[in-house]
């Protein structure tokens, strides 16, 4: 028998509604308890970075990219699937830093879920890349694998220099760094519709550095699709 990857209990099938929105119970790897603790954005969110929110407009932190010359429209729209509580804050950190890869295989549906209702197959999908110094520390790059889930077109133009970690910065100190992102061959993204993937979306700093260079090297548009609204 089977056993969910998050908690290793026994699965047992049965059909709720988070059955259908994860994977058929038969072939899932989560467990109804584990699957209950995810919170997934619906409702009122903010029409540019997914952010729930009382109102349907543009929020705060959005209105403020919009006002930036320089990052002002390079993104089109980030989408997210889940919010990030406890419970998924300490997934992330056993996905993303201790090594545990196969979570990844928990998420196939719900992104696939999210990205067909607001993308398509119209869209090549971007990962935000790790530097090599990084990959080679962890093993593997958490963006990649995410987008391994959704059956599309993966290109992989992005580079990228090492650095601080970001997550230990500022919004105001990302801003001024130094685009962390560099492109060597820009040939397949010339006139395309891009989503980047990565696994959290934060202040939306990351996500924007990285869609700037790619709008400049001639990327008809660019959106992206993250696990986790933070």
């Amino acid at each position: 028998m089977k056993r969910c990857l998050i908690c290793h209990t026994e699965l047992e099938k049965s059909v709720s509604w988070r059955s259908v929105f994860f994977i058929d119970e038969q072939t899932r790897n989560c467990c109804g308890d584990c699957s209950s603790k995810f919170s997934l954005i619906d409702g009122t969110v903010c029409p540019m970075c997914n952010r729930s929110q009382t109102e349907e407009k543009t929020c705060y932190d959005c209105e403020r990219w919009l006002d930036d010359p320089v990052f002002g429209t390079v993104l089109t729209s980030n989408r997210s699937v889940f919010h990030y509580n406890e419970f998924m804050k300490d997934l992330i950190a056993r996905y993303k830093y201790r090594g545990d890869a196969i979570l990844a295989n928990l998420f196939q549906q719900s992104l696939h879920t999210i990205f067909t209702k607001n993308f398509g197959n119209d869209y090549l999908l971007v990962p935000i890349p790790l530097s090599k110094e990084r990959l080679y520390e962890r093993g593997f790059n958490q963006a990649r694998l995410l987008a391994e889930q959704l059956n599309a077109p993966i290109i992989e133009p992005l580079m990228r220099v090492h650095f601080e970690k970001q997550s230990k910065k500022t919004r105001n100190e990302r801003l001024q760094t130094e685009n962390v992102f560099f492109i060597n061959d820009s040939s397949e993204i010339f006139n395309k519709k891009l989503l980047l993937i990565d696994d959290i979306y934060t202040t939306g700093t990351t996500i924007r550095h990285a869609a700037k260079l790619l709008i400049e090297k001639g990327a008809g548009s660019v959106s992206s699709l993250t696990l986790v609204r933070g």
